[in-house]
């Protein structure tokens, strides 16, 4: 059986007009909205070696990373699954700012496999990163700034599920426990093992082992910070999260109606520090936007800084609403040195009308084309078709 030449990948898929003038539509409001926020642009290279990829919170995205081997130096090099890396390299080694610096990008990344069934391996990442402040101030900026742009892209009805990683992180110091049970603990407590949660917490003490049962428990409203003060152990460490958490959404309630906490959400547990956040929509089962405080990841480049931040997918985003038609273009004829007819085309085209030139021979109208210019009376006008 010959395979066809023109198939693509599974879960690889080319971008049609219509959704790509959409997409880039939303690009371009998103950058242009960071922009005006003080975030500067970066471009980062799209592979790089493995081990700069890896490093800090890209360690999470190994499996996620196509590696090829560099045909120069012989080494092994990736393809990128994430641009924050890359982001915190170059505020750590390019810039090397000691006030607060805000960057933002937008490109694509590449997944060895799509972390949704309805998922591309292709994501159009969009973000912005905040490094050299550690307070509360920034998150609030950070979590504004991605509902903003959330809304520029035309998503509406956004719920927002705030966690704290520092409640997970007081509960495994607190009660000493090993390195090997805690790896065991957070990879339940993501998958919603209850059961396998039990099992572990068989041997702790009970203060402990009722703590991390309580914790998927921990969903909902404001009332389960309450709840979570009442009846987890009295650390430092959750006391100043769950504080947090409190203050987050009393100055986001003007903002967004619909706010969630998750005490249980451990997502980039092995990168985060602080507050972490999701944003959902209707008609999506995935989280449409992500972030949080993740203060070590300059470390692992020589320079640590205090960081926050969120990115989404462009390409996911554009599948939540009906992608406008192409806009309709006008006809012109080819006429060597016609000047009249060329400052006619240069006006149309400055006034933000498309104009598509016929050739000579031509078969039928250009694509898409409801208007043509002709001349009349003198002068050169548009008429429909």
């Amino acid at each position: 059986m010959t395979m066809h030449n023109w198939l693509l990948p599974e879960f690889v898929e080319d971008v049609l007009p219509a959704e790509a003038i959409h997409i880039e539509g939303m690009r371009r409001k998103t950058m242009d909205l960071l922009r005006l926020h003080g975030y500067q642009q970066v471009m980062p290279p799209l592979l790089e070696y493995v081990e700069s990829l890896l490093t800090g919170s890209g360690s999470d995205m190994d499996l996620h990373m196509f590696k090829v081997i560099d045909q120069l130096s012989g080494r092994m090099m990736g393809l990128r699954a994430d641009m924050t890396p890359q982001v915190a390299r170059i505020d750590a080694h390019l810039l090397n700012f000691d006030g607060i610096t805000r960057l933002c990008y937008a490109n694509s990344v590449l997944h060895t496999v799509p972390s949704g069934i309805t998922k591309t391996r292709e994501p159009l990442q969009v973000g912005a990163e905040l490094y050299g402040h550690s307070g509360l101030e920034s998150d609030l900026e950070i979590q504004r700034l991605m509902l903003l742009c959330l809304s520029v892209s035309g998503v509406s009805e956004v719920h927002l599920d705030l966690g704290h990683v520092a409640v997970f992180r007081g509960l495994i110091k607190g009660a000493g426990i090993s390195h090997e049970l805690e790896t065991e603990l957070y990879a339940v407590l993501q998958a919603k093992d209850i059961s396998t949660l039990k099992e572990l917490c068989a041997k702790l003490q009970q203060q402990t082992r009722e703590a991390l049962l309580l914790l998927p428990e921990l969903y909902g409203a404001k009332k389960i910070l309450a709840e979570a003060a009442s009846r987890l152990p009295d650390y430092p460490e959750i006391k100043s999260a769950l504080n947090e958490l409190c203050r987050a959404e009393e100055e986001l309630k003007p903002v967004i109606d619909k706010i969630a906490f998750d005490l249980a959400d451990l997502r980039g547990y092995h990168y985060h520090t602080g507050m972490v956040f999701a944003a959902y929509a209707d008609g999506c089962s995935n989280a449409i936007a992500l972030g949080g405080r993740y203060d070590e990841i300059g470390k692992a480049f020589g320079r640590a800084r205090p960081a926050t931040g969120f990115s989404m997918d462009l390409r996911e985003l554009s599948r939540m609403a009906k992608p406008p038609s192409y806009p309709k273009a006008i006809s012109a004829p080819y006429e060597k040195r016609n000047k009249a007819l060329e400052s006619k085309i240069e006006q149309l085209r400055e006034s933000g009308q498309i104009v598509v030139i016929e050739f000579p021979g031509q078969k039928g109208k250009p694509l898409d084309c409801d208007r043509q210019l002709v001349f009349h009376d003198g002068q050169w006008i548009v008429k429909e078709i």
